[in-house]
């Protein structure tokens, strides 16, 4: 169990991804800090299983755009399970508006929601593994941080932010041995429809533009996230991994490997 009496921090565990990182981090025995919107009732299998496996839960329902919020929640948790080790950020607010529609306060929460959130936290967790010279914080970022949506440019916009955050991040926090990287996710079953657009054809037959044409899974995600939380990724800082099959690196629809 290569991350066993470690504690990690997961914002968002309810949505899919956070789902796979928990599983995946219950079988490298570490203990967790659970924000989930839902108070827990999303996670009720992985919670079971967390129990049965001897490892400790902490679920919180907190708004992390809030610094001291954050901060008083951190230091409980620690009194009872010790300061955090690896922190993600796993937050993923979408809503669809054009640039020249969308209304001020929807592009505010995206920024809140995506971005704003990673820098409180950033800085509240920073200061726990500043003390304890080791740590590792991982933003499951997006392709859309490097390539227009056509339809939710407000979330292009603030995981465009958490990419030059985590860049900052890691040229502060990298000299108190503490790893900052980005994972920028590519397309996995769905995101065709939630990114439809009129603009852009970037997910018209999206499946085939990955070059061997199968997409990747939450679980993809969960295990390179488990690798960065590793000491295997000592020497890793201040990376932006592309984790999308290849997906970007496609531009010639009639060579797509189609059944």
């Amino acid at each position: 169990m290569i991350l066993q009496n470690k504690v990690v921090f997961l914002t968002d565990a309810d949505n899919e991804t956070g789902r796979a990182i928990v599983r995946k981090m219950i079988e490298a025995g570490a203990h967790m800090i659970l924000n989930s919107p839902s108070g827990g009732r999303s996670l009720s299998n992985e919670l079971s299983r967390m129990s049965e496996a001897g490892l400790q839960a902490i679920v919180v329902q907190i708004d992390l755009c809030k610094s001291a919020v954050v901060a008083e929640m951190l230091q409980l948790a620690e009194q009872k399970i010790g300061a955090v080790d690896v922190f993600i950020h796993n937050s993923k607010f979408i809503h669809r508006a054009s640039i020249e529609a969308c209304e001020e306060d929807d592009f505010m929460s995206s920024l809140s929601d995506n971005a704003k959130s990673a820098f409180i936290c950033t800085q509240a967790v920073g200061k726990q593994m500043m003390q304890k010279q080791t740590g590792k914080i991982i933003y499951v970022s997006s392709i859309h941080a490097e390539k227009p949506t056509g339809s939710a440019f407000a979330f292009s916009a603030s995981k465009g932010a958490v990419k030059m955050l985590s860049k900052e991040a890691a040229l502060v926090l990298g000299r108190f041995g503490i790893s900052v990287n980005t994972i920028e996710f590519g397309p996995v079953e769905g995101d065709n429809e939630l990114f439809q657009s009129s603009l852009s054809t970037l997910y018209n037959d999206y499946e085939y533009k990955v070059p061997n044409a199968i997409l990747g899974t939450h679980e993809d995600l969960a295990e390179l996230i488990l690798f960065l939380s590793s000491d295997d990724a000592r020497y890793i800082n201040g990376a932006d991994i592309r984790l999308d099959g290849g997906f970007l690196l496609h531009y010639m629809n009639f060579k797509m490997k189609r059944p």
